[in-house]
């Protein structure tokens, strides 16, 4: 659990992040829990001026503390109901090559390199089995997979836990 104090001291140590003081915490906390709250909403719940709410914004996003606002919208609306997670094992000399195939390939909606004797964890949405197949097809040459299918998320995506 990141606390207030543990972020504020983490970053103090990194010259690029501003310093999360009380307020920008206070001001992550109520973007994380709505993203889309206008500015001069933020000011009032904060207590401070839309000018000020503005200006620790641009400075989170700037240095990369805020990395971006997303859409969640649901893989099954679109026709992509299965999930599955691939970790994959490079064969040698393959990481370059499976780093750019999964940029290339729109199933892998994520792909992170990891510890262990796996390098790669991926999660990869299809429309059928047979889609996760030809996935599955196209990593093969470079090393060898082993997936597990989604069967249920009972907790879903969240931002990061600020502490109380």
């Amino acid at each position: 659990m990141i606390t207030e104090a543990n972020a504020i001291a983490a970053l103090s140590l990194q010259t690029d992040k501003p310093v999360l003081d009380e307020l920008n915490v206070r001001l992550l906390k109520e973007l994380a829990a709505d993203p889309r709250l206008r500015t001069t909403e933020l000011a009032r719940r904060l207590g401070v001026s839309a000018p000020t709410v503005r200006e620790r914004v641009t400075r989170l996003e700037e240095s990369g503390v805020i990395r971006g606002y997303r859409l969640d919208v649901d893989p099954a609306a679109l026709g992509l109901p299965i999930a599955a997670w691939v970790r994959l094992r490079p064969g040698p000399g393959q990481i370059p090559r499976i780093i750019e195939l999964a940029q290339r390939t729109p199933e892998v909606v994520e792909c992170h390199r990891i510890s262990g004797e796996d390098c790669f964890l991926m999660r990869v949405q299809v429309a059928a089995i047979a889609g996760l197949e030809e996935v599955l097809d196209k990593f093969l040459v470079h090393g060898q997979t082993t997936s597990s299918f989604i069967v249920s998320s009972p907790i879903e995506p969240r931002p990061v836990n600020f502490g109380q």
